[in-house]
């Protein structure tokens, strides 16, 4: 078979940048390879799941940036595809007095990140949140949350399908090389097509 575009991995990360690349470039032949038998078999389909909220990157920073917004849109796409997820929130628990101005200075940070509902709370609020935790003082992060990301990356694959995209299971990169120069560019500029090789 020959595409325009070929993803290499059908992970999170591959299938969300494949899914993004045939939304602006709809004209073009693209296929996802991935060696296993479905995607998201690995790390994507085995982490903690956790939505960041933001707090921790330095201010400015690109993935400050990115993690802050990159949140809301993970809220706004599992709302449309009616994935489940838990915004349930998070504390940062200073449990020892020299601990304290470190979570001050990471209130500071996440306020600097616009992330959203960051809050100082004492002993007692974080007993009523969590009534198993102690400490002396909280950070109260109630934007982080918590989403099975298989499911995520299922949504993605189905997208990127839906939208022409071919995705190849079972089917391992062994070998890349550039074949070439075409002697047509197409309307997209393509010139340099890759030739890619599996085991079969």
């Amino acid at each position: 078979s020959s595409f325009d575009v070929a993803v290499v991995g059908a992970g999170i990360v591959g299938l969300a940048a494949a899914r993004e690349l045939i939304q602006r470039h709809p004209s073009l032949a693209f296929a996802v390879l991935e060696k296993e038998q479905e995607p998201a078999h690995h790390q994507s389909g085995h982490n903690s799941g956790v939505i960041h909220s933001g707090i921790y990157y330095t201010p400015g920073s690109l993935k400050a940036k990115l993690c802050v917004q990159g949140a809301a849109l993970c809220y706004k796409y599992c709302d449309q595809k009616g994935i489940p997820y838990k915004q349930c929130g998070k504390l940062i628990v200073a449990v020892e007095q020299d601990e304290i101005p470190r979570l001050k200075a990471l209130y500071e940070r996440g306020l600097q990140n616009n992330v959203p509902g960051l809050k100082l709370i004492g002993a007692k609020e974080i007993q009523e949140k969590e009534p198993f935790c102690r400490g002396l003082m909280a950070l109260d992060s109630p934007y982080t949350g918590i989403v099975d990301y298989k499911q995520v990356a299922q949504s993605y694959a189905r997208d990127f399908q839906e939208a022409g995209g071919t995705i190849l299971t079972d089917f391992e990169v062994t070998n890349m090389e550039m074949a070439k120069e075409s002697s047509a560019e197409s309307e997209d500029g393509l010139k340099y097509p890759v030739i890619v090789r599996n085991k079969k």
